[in-house]
Parts: C-alpha cells; structure tokens; sequence
C-alpha cells in the first residue's frame, strides 16, 4: 500500500503517543482516538488541487495517507454542489449551495470515509484474519461498509437498529453483507456488536477506525475547489460527530497550507429531540452527555452517545461554529420544499442542514452577503416513506 509523502503517522488525541498505520484501531496506550497527521510544510495549494485524471476524492490524496493508486474506491466523492436560487430570496444570504452527497455510491456522505478505511486494509498480510469486520450503524454507514468491504472479499457484519430504513437494510445484504437487526434504537444495535459476535473483529466504528472521518474531509476540499474560495456557513446534519469533527479538518487544514486564511462558520445541525452534541455546546460542556429520551423519526440522527461528540464539540469551538436543533416537522417540510423547487432530492437527514439555516434566517443570525451550503447527506430514496408521510399528514 502506497503511503503519502506528506502523511506522518497516527498520533493518540488523548495522550499523544504516536504510531504507524500497523496501529489502525484506537491507541493501545490508552485506547484514545487516532488521527491522522501530516507534515504540513510539504504541501502546496497546488498538490491538493492538481488532481491530473483522477476523479472523486481521492484527488486529494496529497493530504490523505494513502496513494489514490492505493485506493479501494467507486469514484465517491466528486459530488455536485448545486446552486439553491430560491432559496436565496428566502434566507436573504448572497448565494446558497446544496451540496449533494446523495450522489455517491451507496448515496451516502459515509462512502467518503469508509473508502479511506477499508483502504487501510488492502494491503493487510492475512486479510482472512481480519474477518469479521463489524459495526453498529444506523443504516447509511452499515450499507457502505458492505459495499466496500465486498471489493476486498470479506465478510462484514453490520448491526442495525430495527427502525432503521428497509432501503438501508436490504442493500446491506445486496451487497453481500450480514446483518443483524436489534430491536430498538442505535445505542441498543450499538452494544450488541459485543454481545451478539461473542469473537474478536475488526471494527468499522466511526472514531474506531482512525479513517472515516478523515475521508469527510474531503467535502471541504471540494467545497474549496468548486467555489474557488471557501463558502461562509455551512450546515451540517450531525450524528456520530463524524461529519462535524472531519469536515472541520479540512477546512483547517485549507489554512495549514496556505490555501486560505480563514475557516467558515460550521452549524451542527441535530433534531431537538435527540441533541447531545448541540446541547453540550451550548453548555459548555466538553462532550456530550447521553441523550436519555431520544424520540425523533429521522433514525439517521438518533444517536443518543455518539461516538466523536467529544471531537465535534471541540471542532465547533475551534472554527467558532454553533450548534442548532430543529424539530422534525421543520426538517421534513425543508426536504420535500426542495424537492418540490429545487429538484434535488434531499434526505429526511439533509432536511435538517436546510431547517437549521431557515431557523439561523429566523434568529437574524445572517448579515445579507453569506455563502452558505446545506450538507445533504444522504438520498432521499433512502427514506422515501418517511417524506411521504409527512405530505399525509398535511393531507397531500
């Protein structure tokens, strides 16, 4: 596997002991968060964006660890940021932008980081003894996970809540993953991985793995590249923390090498009844504490102890970003509205990046001139039905 010239190895977030990429699970010092890094110095405007031929985000592989020759991948990456004329007027900002990550592989955001982790496992000595490759997902990431784990061969296991989305359920076993669905909510899917494996396994866990929010980082160097500047405000639907804690590297990183000077303005956007990273921010808190009764039907927020709440708020301090709720009325009107005037097909999940930029308009939080993006993080056939009953209940 062809490492980067730029990549440095793997340093512990928690006690900063570093590694190689042999370690590619958490520090074995003290179990801590990994992440990539990088010499910095090393790398030009001009290296991240001459991507030659190559398409998708791994054009961007002078500031990922791995070689885009390397590269497990379907092209993801490369999404369309589509321009959101209506929504202009309405908002009162300069300009607005949907960025439409619906339009990955498996129509979903998480292709971008599970490509970089399951790269890190295509040059393993003894792939078979990896198997099996496991997770807890809320859908989208689990049916990722068996897309790019198939190209390897392997076995994957993904452990779904049982209100996940039928669509996310039967492409996990399309693509040739195992599945298990645990009744309940995802912290319940969350700790069945242990119980219901009963081996050891390879996981697949966001901020397990040190690589998948390192691939959500590249929406912000294409954000950079299509706009030729960075946008002003960019709302971002947020679960796991993995969204927010990635895309802010990048953004930062942009800064490192001398790209730009300044970072935007990142909005987690989370529903009102299940917010813990929201709630922590505005709290002060330094990570969030367990969202005790989550009750919102948007499963692919439902994440009541995400996994990098810890990171995301850190992120959002350090870009002097915000945090926001929306109710899920508010986030299903959003996704059907553009739907209906804006053609792209936006997620119930996506809904909440546009409900929280239309509650930012309310709070008269914009000054008149922003760039701003929405982050629609997954396909709307993805939850279809969720949308459509929420044109039921207005008698549509």
């Amino acid at each position: 596997m062809e490492l980067t010239p730029a990549f440095s190895g793997l340093v512990c977030t928690d006690c900063g002991s570093n590694f190689t990429v042999d370690v590619d699970q958490r520090c074995p010092d003290c179990e801590g968060v990994l992440e990539p890094t990088y010499e910095y110095d090393s790398v030009t405007p001009a290296d991240l964006f001459d991507g030659g031929t190559t398409t998708g985000q791994w054009r961007f592989d002078a500031l990922l660890p791995f070689g885009r020759d390397s590269a497990v991948t379907a092209a993801e990456g490369e999404t369309p940021l589509v321009a959101a004329d209506r929504l202009v007027d309405e908002l009162g900002v300069g300009e607005v932008y949907i960025k439409d990550e619906g339009r990955n592989p498996t129509g979903t955001v998480y292709d971008r980081g599970m490509s970089l982790a399951v790269t890190a496992l295509s040059d393993h000595d003894d792939p078979d003894s990896l198997e099996p490759l496991a997770l807890a997902s809320t859908g989208n990431s689990g049916q990722s996970a068996a897309a790019y784990v198939g190209r390897l061969g392997l076995r994957s296991y993904a452990f779904v809540p049982s209100r996940s989305a039928f669509s996310n359920k039967a492409m996990i076993n399309v693509h040739g993953g195992q599945m298990r669905v645990v009744g309940g909510r995802y912290a319940d899917a969350a700790s069945a991985v242990d119980d219901q494996l009963a081996t050891d396994y390879y996981s697949l866990q966001e901020f397990t793995t040190p690589y998948r929010h390192e691939g959500a980082k590249t929406v912000a160097f294409e954000l950079y590249a299509d706009l030729d500047e960075l946008p002003d405000v960019v709302f971002i639907p947020t679960s796991t923390g993995e969204l927010v804690a990635g895309i802010a590297k990048g953004f930062e990183e942009l800064t490192e090498i001398g790209a730009t000077e300044e970072t935007p303005t990142i909005v987690a956007v989370q529903p009102t009844s299940c917010g813990p990273i929201a709630a922590a921010f505005d709290r002060g808190l330094d990570e969030p504490e367990p969202w005790a009764h989550p009750d919102t039907i948007i499963g692919e927020l439902e994440v009541t102890d995400p996994a990098g709440g810890a990171e995301a708020v850190d992120a959002l301090r350090r870009l002097d970003g915000a945090a926001v709720t929306v109710d899920d009325s508010d986030s299903l009107e959003s996704a059907t509205a553009i739907a209906q005037h804006e053609v792209i097909e936006m997620g119930a999940a996506g809904g909440a990046a546009a409900a929280g930029a239309w509650n930012w308009q309310e709070a008269d939080q914009f000054s008149g001139d922003e760039t701003v993006v929405l982050l629609n993080t997954e396909s709307a056939v993805k939850t279809p039905d969720v949308l459509r009953s929420h044109l039921m209940g207005q008698g549509v």
